[in-house]
C-alpha cells in the first residue's frame, strides 16, 4: 500500500530524492507529488527548472495549490523536452490553428446548407406556381433577372492573414 509516494513499513525515497541522491526525510516537498514509481515526472521537471527552482516554487505556494503547479510543471517540461525553443505555446497555437481551419471549414459547409434550403425552397414555391403560360413566364423572368442574384452565389472570401492573430499581439 503507498502513502504519498512512499511504501508503509520501509521508508523508499521519492523519485526526486531518488534522482539526486540524497535521503528521503518525512517532510519531503516532493515525496507527495513525485512518487518512486513515476520517474519520468521529476526527471522531465529537473531537466527544464532544476531542482532548487522546483523547491522554491513549491514552499512559497499553500498546500493546496501544489499539485496543481505540479501538473502544470510537468506538462510544460514535457512539452519544452518536446519543443525546446516554443515549449507549451506551440502546442497552443496548433492547437489555435486547429481551431481556426475547423472553424472556416464550418462557416463555409453552414453556407451550403443554407444554398442548399434556398434552392430547394425556390423549387417548392416555382412547383406550387399554377400551370398557366403566363405565371411560368413571370417566374422565371424574375429568377433570371441580374438585380436577384443571391448572396449565396457569390463566392465566400476568407481574409487568411486576419483569421489567425499572433500569440504575441497581446
Amino acid at each position: 500500500m503507498k502513502e504519498s509516494g512512499r511504501k508503509q513499513g520501509a521508508v523508499s525515497p521519492c523519485a526526486a530524492c531518488k534522482l539526486l541522491r540524497r535521503r528521503c526525510a518525512q517532510d519531503c516537498v516532493f515525496a507527495p507529488y513525485f512518487p518512486a514509481d513515476e520517474p519520468h515526472k521529476f526527471a522531465s521537471v529537473h531537466k527544464v527548472f532544476g531542482a532548487s527552482n522546483v523547491n522554491k516554487m513549491l514552499q512559497e505556494l499553500p498546500e493546496h495549490q501544489r499539485s496543481d503547479a505540479v501538473s502544470s510543471m510537468v506538462y510544460e517540461a514535457n512539452a519544452r523536452v518536446r519543443d525546446p525553443v516554443y515549449g507549451c505555446v506551440g502546442a497552443i497555437s496548433s492547437l489555435q490553428q486547429q481551431i481556426d481551419t475547423l472553424q472556416t471549414q464550418l462557416a463555409l459547409v453552414q453556407a451550403e446548407v443554407v444554398q442548399m434550403r434556398m434552392n430547394q425552397f425556390t423549387s417548392s414555391t416555382s412547383n406550387q406556381t399554377t400551370d398557366s403560360p403566363e405565371n411560368a413566364s413571370q417566374t422565371s423572368r424574375v429568377l433570371a433577372s441580374p438585380q436577384t442574384k443571391s448572396f449565396f452565389a457569390m463566392d465566400m472570401v476568407v481574409d487568411h492573414a486576419n483569421v489567425v492573430e499572433s500569440l504575441w499581439s497581446y
